[in-house]
């Protein structure tokens, strides 16, 4: 397909099955999902916010290689093994709505320091918990950007 090229770098991980690390349109950019997975190939083991945090970066390079950036994404699309992950993926946007009252303070500092990083522009976003992620990790994140 002429208005279809197929997105791998070497800074980010390469994927683990038969895919491309993103598909870019004349119109989109489509990021496979990223597991927190260094591009050595090194699981990050830690919190759910280093997790996250991996997931991001690989995000960030897979958009640079396709001629974009994370500044750029529209859309994200979540996945996690547990809910009890939402409130670290998620809690800035909680907070806007005062739904954390009661949670931790270090939660709330853990998700101002990640996800917001990345994501200040609030694009659209999904998050939906799953049974089992690719090596059993607990966080994925794909997302669609802008070219």
């Amino acid at each position: 397909m002429a208005d279809q090229v197929n997105i791998f770098t070497k800074n980010a991980p390469a994927p683990v099955g038969p895919y491309s690390q993103a598909v870019k349109t004349p119109t989109a950019i489509y990021c496979s999902g990223q597991i927190p997975l260094t591009p050595q190939g090194t699981m990050v083991e830690g919190s759910i916010a280093d997790m996250t945090k991996q997931c991001c970066e690989n995000l960030g390079a897979v958009l640079e290689e396709a001629g974009s950036s994370l500044a750029k994404v529209v859309k994200c699309n979540i996945f996690i093994s547990d809910m009890a992950h939402f409130a670290v993926c998620f809690l800035r946007c909680l907070e806007r709505h005062h739904l954390h009252r009661g949670w931790p303070a270090d939660l709330r500092q853990e998700m101002n320091s990640v996800y917001e990083k990345y994501f200040p522009h609030k694009p659209a976003r999904s998050c939906v918990a799953v049974k089992t992620l690719p090596k059993n990790v607990d966080v994925e994140i794909e997302a669609i950007a802008l070219p």
